[in-house]
């Protein structure tokens, strides 16, 4: 047996715009009244339950408008330092040679200062440098680039520091370089520190 659905009852805006409109009108039988409508009473508003399940239930903080956060939102720095990055990678050379010469205590058989070049012109003289140096039975050279200017005004986006610091890495461990370098990493700082690098050539054979 299907229910009745009770008839909806006007709302106070309706109410009143109806009574604006039936005082505008003449009745066609003064002698009745009209029973006064009521409004709708206000529908209950139910409160949302909260999700359970899969997703967990996170409990908001209190907090007061105007106080200062807790100071432990994390950096936007996503790339680790280069020399960091350098340090990770793989050793393939022999690792006693490679101690000593983090530690310093090798001299570098030649040298390459790239201070003042463009990247257009670091490249082709980084490239000739190498292979020159391996050519003539060198082992272990220096590489210096410099750690870059700060400049003055970074900006809303800050300009990575030291164009040519970043790109040597880069340069070494592709053609034709990545043949003839065993091991790239930041110098001791007897040799310039993180402006310069060493780079371990392989053997001519």
């Amino acid at each position: 047996m299907s229910r009745r659905k009770e008839p909806r009852r006007l709302t106070e805006d309706e109410h009143a715009l109806w009574q604006r409109v039936a005082d505008s009108t003449d009745p066609l039988h003064p002698e009745r009244k009209a029973a006064p409508s009521e409004p709708a009473a206000p529908h209950p508003v139910r409160a949302e339950k909260p999700v359970r399940g899969d997703r967990a239930e996170t409990a908001i903080p209190s907090f007061r408008i105007g106080e200062r956060a807790d100071g432990k939102t994390p950096g936007h720095d996503l790339a680790a330092p280069l020399g960091d990055r350098l340090a990770k990678r793989p050793v393939t050379m022999d690792k006693r040679t490679h101690a000593r010469m983090s530690r310093g205590k090798l001299t570098p058989e030649a040298r390459l200062d790239l201070h003042g070049m463009t990247l257009d012109q670091a490249h082709p003289a980084l490239v000739s440098f190498i292979l020159s140096a391996q050519a003539t039975g060198k082992r272990l050279v220096l590489v210096i680039t410099g750690k870059g200017r700060q400049a003055r005004d970074e900006g809303p986006i800050p300009a990575r520091r030291g164009l040519l610091k970043h790109h040597v890495p880069g340069w070494l461990s592709a053609p034709p370089l990545t043949r003839v370098v065993l091991q790239v990493s930041e110098a001791h700082q007897s040799h310039g520190g993180s402006g310069a690098y060493y780079v371990y050539l392989r053997r001519q054979r």
